[in-house]
């Protein structure tokens, strides 16, 4: 992940790396058994007297003597809003924006992929409030336009010490707010300050009602989150959102440490899976190809 963060900082902007990634993914998927993805072209059929030729395959006509059209997608087959918790803890690994610089650039590459798609998306970012909230658009302008935000995303993360996040109940807020029959993608660390649990939950079964899909991305850093692959010493953890401090022997703690996180993962899975919400465990160490199948799965089931 930090090569990542090195190589945005080199480019300068969203825009060429989103493109250059996405249109290598989709390349890499007519080589794969994901290959009845297409983003544009869909497949050929007859045709019939009194259709527009306009879309008639002249090549095969060379070929085979015979008339063909090119089918596509309806020109707005989906509505996506992408929520991207922007509290602290997302700026965890300090050092390379760590799981903000991923849970951005994923965005990024959905939105390139949706607006090839000639999908309208939009995009939310949240903590303990909502707070930058876009329109739903395919255009091009309205693309350039999200990829600036996720930019200046990334150039304030300064300023995002010491802010606590409470995604139960910006989530609740933005459930009022999406149009009916979305697709709504949620990149957070689901590290909510809330008392309970259930209130987590509970907003992400109000996040479902009017007949809404939704895909979580549960975003973490293996290494450092799960693994505790610190030296082994005494070391100070700070809270990054509350200030607090702790010393101690990450070895000491190991163990205890991984089954805890493993069990809060597997609670918000189950849950997940009982609201009929997609969930993915999704490690910054690993690339975006992992985002952008699992969200042409979703697309796939609901066309």
């Amino acid at each position: 992940m930090a090569e990542l963060g090195v190589e945005l900082k080199k480019i300068g902007h969203f825009e060429f790396l989103a493109k250059q990634t996405v249109d290598g993914f989709i390349t890499g998927l007519h080589k794969s058994p994901y290959h009845g993805f297409s983003v544009e072209f869909s497949e050929h059929k007859h045709f019939n007297p009194g259709e527009s030729t306009r879309f008639v395959d002249w090549k095969i006509l060379a070929k085979t003597d015979k008339l063909y059209v090119k089918k596509f997608e309806e020109e707005t087959n989906l509505r996506c809003r992408i929520l991207l918790d922007i509290s602290s803890s997302m700026y965890f690994p300090v050092a390379s924006k760590g799981k903000i610089a991923f849970s951005a650039f994923a965005s990024a590459c959905l939105a390139y992929l949706l607006q090839k798609q000639r999908d309208a998306v939009g995009v939310s970012f949240f903590d303990t409030k909502v707070g930058f909230q876009s329109q739903v658009k395919s255009t091009s302008a309205h693309l350039r336009m999200l990829f600036a935000e996720f930019e200046n995303l990334l150039a304030k993360s300064e300023q995002a010490i010491n802010k606590k996040s409470n995604v139960s109940e910006a989530l609740h807020v933005l459930a009022e707010t999406i149009h009916k029959r979305s697709l709504i993608v949620i990149f957070s660390d689901m590290m909510d300050n809330s008392e309970q649990q259930d209130q987590l939950f509970n907003s992400l079964q109000h996040l479902k009602h009017n007949k809404n899909e939704v895909l979580l991305f549960h975003v973490y850093d293996r290494q450092t989150e799960l693994e505790l692959d610190f030296e082994n010493r005494p070391v100070e953890f700070i809270d990054i959102e509350t200030a607090e401090k702790i010393k101690l022997m990450p070895q000491d703690v190991h163990e205890a440490f991984k089954a805890k996180v493993l069990e809060n993962a597997r609670q918000v899975m189950l849950r997940c899976v009982q609201l009929k919400i997609d969930y993915v465990r999704a490690d910054i160490q690993e690339g975006v190809e992992k985002v952008l199948e699992s969200y042409l799965v979703k697309r796939s089931k609901m066309l």
